[in-house]
């Protein structure tokens, strides 16, 4: 038993031995490699600095001038003999650059859906077909993507004309470099503004015209932030009348139904349960889709 504890006791202290050795070791290598890194770090960044001032004194003595990466600027110096700076360039139109005519049209694209919802006919065309949806009472059906949809491509056959005037007197001619922005501007809300006019009942135009203080005796003097407010109040109210128009119909066939039920006895049953087939049949019979499709059309005509 004590030769074992011997032996035991001197592997531990040659395990010790080892282990200290390796920790003086390890840290006389650190030390060594950190001196090496700052050394060589010091002397690179001497070395840089020395480039540097180097590159700065030959910037000095160099002139700057136009190169085949700059067609806009010219050979010649942008320092004067005064001390003053001067940037020439050889643009004579001096029309928007692309970034900056990039940046315009983000602009309006961001601004697209506001302008395709309140200044043309998507608001009449969608608020009909919603109460349709809700006089026949079939919850989501059509769901509102085929809805959506259905009043953008309606929108876009009733606003064909206006957007092609648009198209043509103003933004090929400024993209050809004819006409000016300001003239392009000019030239494409003429079109609008005469489509928002042709819409917009005289109450509601006047209503505006008196909370803004303005008089008007002609067309041209309604200013665009009196005509916008006042076009879409006349949407809200003529979109409103039909859908009341569509109502009444199946309005009739919920109160039949609901007299027949009572009078049977089945007051547990829910009328819109019965009536609904019913009022399915009926818009179906009558050819409602072209019949509203057609006369939201017409009355844009």
């Amino acid at each position: 038993m004590k030769r074992f504890w011997k032996i035991f006791t001197t592997i531990l202290v040659c395990l010790g031995l080892v282990f200290f050795s390796s920790a003086i070791f390890l840290v006389c290598t650190s030390e060594t490699a950190h001196a090496t890194s700052t050394n060589s770090t010091n002397s690179a960044n001497g070395t840089t600095n020395e480039r540097a001032r180097a590159d700065g004194r030959a910037r000095v003595n160099d002139d700057y001038g136009g190169t085949n990466q700059s067609p806009n600027t010219t050979d010649e110096s942008t320092s004067t003999g005064s001390g003053g700076f001067s940037l020439n360039f050889n643009g004579d139109s001096g029309s928007l650059s692309a970034t900056v005519r990039i940046l315009l049209v983000l602009t309006v694209l961001s601004l697209s859906p506001a302008i395709l919802v309140m200044m043309t006919s998507f608001t009449r065309i969608i608020i009909v077909l919603h109460f349709i949806r809700l006089a026949l009472g079939t919850q989501t059906s059509p769901p509102n993507q085929v809805l959506i949809g259905l009043s953008l491509f309606l929108t876009l056959f009733i606003m064909w004309p206006t957007f092609s005037s648009v198209y043509n007197n103003a933004i090929v001619p400024f993209d050809q470099g004819k006409i000016t922005q300001e003239q392009a501007y000019n030239r494409g809300k003429e079109p609008i503004r005469e489509f928002m006019y042709g819409q917009t009942q005289s109450k509601d135009l006047n209503l505006f015209c008196d909370i803004a203080g303005i008089t008007y005796d002609d067309y041209d003097d309604v200013p665009m932030h009196v005509l916008i407010p006042s076009f879409i109040l006349s949407e809200l109210r003529t979109a409103f009348i039909m859908g009341f128009l569509i109502y009444i119909p199946f309005i009739v066939i919920d109160m039949v139904v609901a007299s027949v039920l009572m009078s049977m006895g089945m007051m547990m049953l829910p009328p819109t349960t019965i009536s609904l087939p019913f009022k399915i049949l009926l818009f179906i019979m009558a050819d409602g889709w072209n019949l509203v499709i057609g006369s939201l059309v017409k009355t844009f005509q």
